[in-house]
């Protein structure tokens, strides 16, 4: 059962551990097996957390706190998790949520400059937007700022 799980998608140790227990093996089964596939590396909660934080951040544009809380549902130890999250620095993140400011602000109907109502009801949305991707509140503020100025400044000319 373990390797047919496996051949959809990787899987963090406790993902198979969930999944067997809900099948009805017991622990003596289960560890045993467990601890034979990740001695042959199909089980390997370092590479998955690795992946999963790569394949999240490009395509869903997932924050590091979005992205921690994601590996602990999944069962990944914190200091995995750490190791995971260590590659993404401070400006990455503040640049890969630019970009999805700037994307979002293109379909986004900025409406009159002199509309206060208009013009926090769109940094509310974006901010939001980041909020809920895993970003720092401060840091959404700070970027939804410039890159409304920003956009507003391009449509003006």
């Amino acid at each position: 059962m373990c390797l047919r799980l496996l051949t959809a998608r990787a899987r963090t140790r406790a993902e198979l551990e969930a999944q067997l227990a809900k099948r009805g093996y017991p622990d003596d089964i289960s560890t045993p097996v467990l601890d034979r596939l990740t001695d042959v590396g199909l089980i390997d909660d370092e590479d998955f957390a690795e992946q999963w934080v790569r394949s999240r951040r490009a395509n869903a544009g997932k924050g590091k706190r979005a992205l921690a809380a994601e590996l602990r549902n999944k069962g990944v130890d914190g200091e995995v998790i750490d190791a995971a999250l260590a590659d993404i620095d401070a400006g990455a993140e503040r640049v890969r949520a630019e970009q999805l400011v700037r994307d979002k602000l293109r379909r986004e109907k900025l409406g009159d400059p002199q509309d206060r109502d208009a013009q926090n009801k769109v940094t509310r949305r974006l901010v939001g937007m980041l909020a809920r991707r895993g970003y720092s509140q401060s840091l959404a503020v700070d970027v939804v700022t410039s890159e409304l100025a920003n956009e507003r400044e391009r449509r003006r000319v």
